[in-house]
C-alpha cells in the first residue's frame, strides 16, 4: 500500500469512529458543573437534580443518599458524582427503584436515525467504583416510544472504564422537538416489577420486568454502600474513543440551556413604578437562551426588585419591601427549565 493509501484509510478509520467533532452526546460528563451546590443530603426523597448539572434521581424507594461533587475521580478527571447510602432500604418493594439519569431533546439525538433501517449502535462508556463489588444496569430508555435496552455493568473498588454498545433500534423514531426522547438510566436499586422477568442484555423491548439485569444489587442494601461515576461519554458507533474533555465554559453553557443562577452585583437601568408603589425594575438577560420558558425563583437581593423573564414570556418575581438608594442593585434569581427533562 502507498503512503497515500496509508494516510487516506486512516482518514477513513478516524471518520468512521467518531473521533473528529463533537462527539459526547452527554452533557456535564466530567461532573465539572455543579450550579446547585457540591452536596445534597436526604436525596431519594423525591425526583430531583440535588448537585451536579444534568443528574437527575429519578426514585421511589424508603432508602436516603447524600450526593456530592467530589475530587476523587481517576487519572484525567478532577471530580466525580459520589452517592452514599444513608438509609438502607432492605426490604424491597415490587415498585421500588432508585436511578441516576440524564435525558436528551429529541431534536439533538436525529443523527442516530433511530425508527429506520439505519439505525446506529449507540456506546456508552463511563468509569465506575464503590466501596465493594457490586452490579447494576445501564439503560437506554426511549420515552417518546417506551422502548427499552439495558445491560449489567460491574463495580469493584477500584476505578474501571465500563464501554457498553447498544445496538440501533430500527423502531420507533425519535421526536424531533425540544422535549425528552432519550433517558440514559443507571439503575441503582429496583424491585420485581423490574427484575421479575428473564433479563437480555442489548435487546430494544417493552416489557418492563424486564429492563434491569438479573444480577443486579441494590445500593441501599447497606450504609457502607458508595457509588462514584465519572467520564460518561454516549457517542455514535460500536467503538468507545477517547473521553471528550471540554472547557469549563463550554460544559456551563450547555448546563444553562437546562438551568441558570443569574447573579448580578450591580445591576442597573431601573425604573420606578408609575403605580406609585415604589417598586423598582430592571432587565436581566439570560446568559444562554433556556430550553423552554424557565421557572424563576428569587434567591436573594434588594427588596423590591422584581425580575421577568425574557423573550420567553413569564411572570415577574421577587421580593417586597423598602427600597434602598441609588442605582445599582444586587440580586440573584434561578431559570429553570429542566423540570420536564
Amino acid at each position: 500500500m502507498t503512503k497515500a493509501a496509508e494516510l487516506a484509510k486512516m482518514g477513513e478509520v478516524l471518520t468512521n469512529s467518531q473521533i473528529g467533532g463533537r462527539r459526547n452526546i452527554v452533557i456535564n460528563g466530567a461532573m465539572q458543573v455543579a450550579q446547585r451546590g457540591t452536596s445534597a443530603t436526604g436525596v431519594g426523597s423525591g425526583f430531583a437534580y440535588p448537585t451536579l448539572d444534568r443528574y437527575k434521581i429519578v426514585p421511589s424507594t424508603s432508602g436516603r443518599a447524600t450526593m456530592t461533587q467530589t475530587a476523587d475521580g481517576p487519572s484525567g478527571f478532577a471530580n466525580c458524582l459520589k452517592l452514599e447510602c444513608t438509609t438502607a432500604d432492605t426490604s424491597i418493594a415490587a415498585t421500588e427503584y432508585f436511578i441516576l439519569r440524564q435525558s436528551f431533546e429529541g431534536q439533538d439525538l436525529q443523527s442516530l436515525k433511530k425508527g429506520t433501517s439505519d439505525a446506529e449502535k449507540v456506546t456508552v462508556s463511563f468509569y465506575v467504583k464503590g466501596n465493594a463489588s457490586a452490579t447494576y444496569t445501564c439503560e437506554l430508555d426511549d420515552a417518546d416510544n417506551t422502548r427499552h435496552n439495558s445491560q449489567e455493568f460491574s463495580v469493584t473498588t477500584n476505578w474501571t472504564r465500563v464501554i457498553l454498545t447498544f445496538v440501533g433500534d430500527t423502531t420507533g423514531a425519535f421526536d424531533d422537538d425540544n422535549a425528552r426522547s432519550l433517558n440514559l438510566d443507571f439503575w441503582l436499586h429496583a424491585g420485581s416489577n423490574f427484575t421479575g422477568g428473564t433479563h437480555t442484555d442489548n435487546v430494544w423491548h417493552t416489557t418492563d420486568n424486564q429492563r434491569v439485569g438479573d444480577s443486579q444489587s441494590s445500593f441501599f442494601d447497606s450504609t457502607d454502600r458508595t457509588f462514584f461515576i465519572t467520564g460518561i461519554q454516549m457517542e455514535i458507533g460500536e467503538q468507545a474513543t477517547p473521553f471528550e474533555h471540554r472547557s469549563f465554559g463550554e460544559e456551563l453553557a450547555l448546563c444553562e440551556r437546562y438551568f441558570e443562577v443569574i447573579d448580578y452585583n450591580t445591576l442597573v437601568c431601573f425604573r420606578g413604578n408609575t403605580s406609585g408603589s415604589g417598586d423598582v425594575n430592571g432587565f436581566a438577560p439570560f446568559v444562554t437562551t433556556k430550553r423552554a420558558t424557565p421557572t424563576m425563583t428569587f434567591v436573594s437581593g434588594d427588596s423590591n426588585i422584581f425580575f421577568a423573564t425574557p423573550k420567553l414570556g413569564g411572570s415577574r418575581v421577587g421580593q417586597s419591601g423598602a427600597v434602598t438608594a441609588g442605582h445599582g442593585r444586587t440580586l440573584t434569581f434561578i431559570a429553570s427549565a429542566d423540570s420536564e427533562l
